[in-house]
C-alpha cells in the first residue's frame, strides 16, 4: 500500500473540513462565522493545489458571503488577500477599507505593507514589516522583511532573517518550514550558488513531501545547470498535476534551448493561448508573463511594450518599470528604455537580471563604459544569470 505524501495527507485533511463545512452550511449554518471558516479552507485549499478554477470558485462564493452578510473583517482580509495574489492591488485596498477594524490589525498592516512594496513605496513597505515585527514576530512576519532585504541586496540580513523564521516554526508547520527553505534556495540560486540552491530544496522535500511546488523550483534549478532533459522530465510532471501557463512556457524554452524548434513551438503556443485566455477571462497577474513572452520568446517590442504598459498602470515598481524598460528596448526606444530603467534602479534592488537588462540599455543608447560597469555588477552578483531561468 502506497504512503500518502505530506502533500497528499494535507489535501486529504483539507477536503474533509471543506466537506463538514458545507454539510453545516447546507443544513442552515450559514452564519458569518461557519462561512468564513469555510472560505478560509476553500482558499487554503485553492493555494496548495495551484489551482486557478478553484481560486475562481473560492472568490465568487466570497463575494455572495459578503452580498449576504456584509462587511464581515474576516471576509474583506481573505478577499483582499485574493485581489493581492493576483496583482488586483486597488481592489486590495478597497476590501480593507470595507472594514475599517483591519487598518490596525496585524493581518491588515502586514498586507499593507504587501501593498506598499508592490506599488513602488520602499521605505514605506520596509518600516510597514518593521512595525509588524515588532508587534509580532512570527515567522511569516519576518520573511516578509527577509524578502525585502534579499531583493534590495542585503544577502546577510535576509540569510539571518530566515534562519531566524525557520526556529520561529513548530514541528506541525512543516509545509511553512518547507516554503522558507524554497526561498532559502531562491537566495542561493539568484546568486548562482547551485549545489546551497539544491540542499536547500532537498532540505523542503524532506520536510514536506509530494509538494509539486518544490518539484517546480527543483525542475528551474536542473535547468540552470545545463541539465535540460531532467528538467523537462520534472517539468512535465508538475504540468500534469498544476497546468500552469508559465511551466508550459518554462518547458519550450528548454526545449528551444535542446535544439528542438517543433516542440518548442507546440509549448510556447499552449502558453501563450493560455496568457490570453486568462486576459479574455479578465484576468491581470499575466500581463508581466506576456511582457517577458514577447520580449524574449517572440522578441515583439510592439507587443511587449503593449503588455508592459498594462502591467505598468497596476504597480509602479522596479519589476514594472524594468520590464517596461526592456520591452521598450526590444522595441528600439532606446532613450525611454534608459529612463525607466534608471528609475528601477533606483529603488536600490540589487538583481543580477536586471543589471544584465540596464547594461544592454545603456550599450544601445551609445553608453559603452556604463555598460561594461553594470555588466561587471551583475556577475559579480551572478556569474551564472544568463542560464535557464523560469519566468516568475
Amino acid at each position: 500500500m502506497k504512503i500518502p505524501t505530506d502533500y497528499e495527507t494535507e489535501l486529504g485533511q483539507i477536503n474533509r473540513q471543506v466537506s463538514e463545512l458545507e454539510q453545516k452550511i447546507g443544513a442552515g449554518q450559514s452564519d458569518a462565522g461557519t462561512t468564513t471558516r469555510w472560505l478560509y479552507r476553500m482558499f487554503h485549499r485553492a493555494s496548495l493545489t495551484g489551482s486557478f478554477a478553484e481560486f475562481e470558485v473560492t472568490e465568487g462564493a466570497i463575494n455572495n458571503a459578503l452580498r449576504r452578510i456584509g462587511p464581515w473583517p474576516d471576509l474583506c482580509l481573505l478577499k483582499a488577500n485574493l485581489d493581492f495574489k493576483f496583482h488586483r492591488l486597488a481592489n486590495a485596498k478597497q476590501d480593507l477599507a470595507m472594514a475599517p477594524c483591519l487598518v490596525d490589525s496585524i493581518q491588515g498592516q502586514q498586507l499593507n505593507a504587501d501593498i506598499n512594496f508592490q506599488e513602488g513605496r520602499y521605505l514605506d513597505a520596509k518600516s510597514g514589516y518593521e512595525r509588524v515585527i515588532e508587534d509580532s514576530r512570527t515567522w511569516d512576519n519576518l520573511v516578509r522583511l527577509a524578502y525585502f532585504k534579499a531583493k534590495m541586496g542585503d544577502e546577510a540580513g535576509a540569510e539571518q532573517l530566515y534562519v531566524e523564521a525557520e526556529d520561529e516554526i513548530s514541528a506541525k508547520e512543516m509545509r511553512s518550514y518547507a516554503w522558507v527553505e524554497l526561498q532559502r534556495g531562491l537566495l542561493d540560486l539568484s546568486h548562482g550558488r547551485y549545489a546551497e540552491t539544491r540542499a536547500h530544496y532537498h532540505r523542503a522535500d524532506e520536510a514536506y513531501s509530494g509538494y509539486w511546488l518544490i518539484d517546480e523550483h527543483m525542475a528551474e534549478l536542473l535547468g540552470a545547470q545545463g541539465k535540460f532533459d531532467e528538467a523537462v522530465t520534472l517539468y512535465e510532471e508538475v504540468v500534469g498535476r498544476v497546468p500552469k501557463a508559465e511551466l508550459q512556457q518554462a518547458i519550450g524554452e528548454l526545449y528551444a534551448l535542446m535544439g528542438k524548434p517543433d516542440q518548442a513551438q507546440l509549448r510556447l503556443d499552449r502558453a501563450l493561448a493560455a496568457y490570453g485566455e486568462s486576459v479574455e477571462r479578465g484576468d491581470v497577474h499575466y500581463y508581466h508573463h506576456l511582457t517577458d513572452f514577447y520580449a524574449d520568446v517572440r522578441e515583439n517590442g510592439t507587443e511587449a511594450v503593449r503588455w508592459a504598459r498594462k502591467d505598468y498602470e497596476l504597480r509602479q515598481n522596479f519589476a514594472a518599470e524594468g520590464a517596461l524598460a526592456w520591452a521598450l528596448y526590444r522595441n528600439g526606444q532606446f532613450a525611454e528604455a534608459l529612463d525607466l530603467m534608471e528609475k528601477a534602479l533606483s529603488s536600490g534592488v540589487r538583481d543580477a537580471r536586471l543589471l544584465y537588462h540596464a547594461a544592454m540599455i545603456e550599450l544601445a543608447a551609445g553608453h559603452s563604459e556604463a555598460s561594461k560597469q553594470l555588466l561587471a555588477e551583475a556577475a559579480q552578483i551572478n556569474p551564472r544569470h544568463e542560464n535557464f531561468h523560469i519566468h516568475h
